[in-house]
């Protein structure tokens, strides 16, 4: 369903230099799994979604999703994915019923699909209780259910999460990962970066471990362990990416040089 097949984006930075964001990263993502990309922030996660999701061209390489050219094809990547970003924002003004209605009726959808997708996802995400509230008057959590509802309200094959959790208290977060571990039950692929390791164990069935715009790992949570050695998730990191001196701890944010 996705293929990255040695993808890379550089960006001209203060002085005429290049920054090399991603270089060479390569994975598939199969039918009906998540796929969870896991690094540090400043790993190069968000470019790559982002390039996958035709957001950014890529300077190399190339990708696929559902069988079409991120470069060539990319009307047909956008009609079957769901992207959600950090950068996602809502219209503060519009209620999330009013956000959600409106790109809904942006994808073409008729108001009866519309109105049928709309109370499957609200039910799913916990919406309906805070639907008419306008937006700049919505908490956190509330706000990231509505970003996750407009961006997937057209129901597409594939989604890709850019941290999804980010900023969220407890609950919030456990929500929306039995959220997406649903989309997994209804045969939806989902893609997702984090950099939260008990997210990696609760979710994925496979994982890439990413470090400085390059894969450094990938492979099941399981094999990840049988090949380094180790069950926590957080050493198997720190191993794959070969650099023991100032890693920062990606559940706690403390220094486990």
């Amino acid at each position: 369903m996705i293929e990255a097949r040695e993808l890379s984006k550089s960006f001209r930075v203060k002085g005429g230099q290049r920054l090399r964001a991603v270089e060479g990263v390569t994975f598939t993502c199969r039918p009906g799994e998540i796929f969870g990309l896991l690094g540090i922030n400043g790993a190069g996660k968000t470019t790559t979604l982002r390039m996958l999701a035709t957001l950014l061209t890529p300077t190399g390489g190339e990708g696929r999703i559902c069988g079409f050219d991120i470069g060539r094809e990319p009307e047909e990547v956008r009609r079957r994915i769901g992207f959600l970003s950090t950068a996602t924002a809502l219209y503060g003004r519009l209620t999330g019923l009013e956000v959600v209605n409106y790109f809904g009726r942006l994808h073409g959808m008729t108001e009866e699909k519309l109105a049928a997708r709309r109370e499957e996802l609200f039910t799913a995400l916990g919406i309906h209780e805070f639907q008419d509230r306008r937006c700049d008057q919505c908490s956190t959590g509330m706000k990231q259910r509505i970003s996750i509802a407009r961006s997937l309200i057209h129901d597409p094959e594939v989604m890709i999460f850019d941290e999804p959790t980010l900023g969220l208290d407890v609950l919030a977060a456990r929500q929306i990962t039995r959220f997406i571990r649903d989309c997994r039950e209804r045969g939806k692929t989902v893609l997702f970066s984090t950099h939260v390791m008990s997210e990696v164990a609760k979710l994925c069935d496979r994982v890439a471990i990413i470090h400085r715009g390059a894969v450094r790992d990938a492979g099941g949570v399981g094999e990840l362990a049988e090949r380094h050695g180790v069950d926590d998730m957080e050493e198997i990191f720190v191993r794959a990416v070969g650099e023991t001196a100032n890693v920062v701890s990606v559940a706690s944010g403390e220094d486990v040089s």
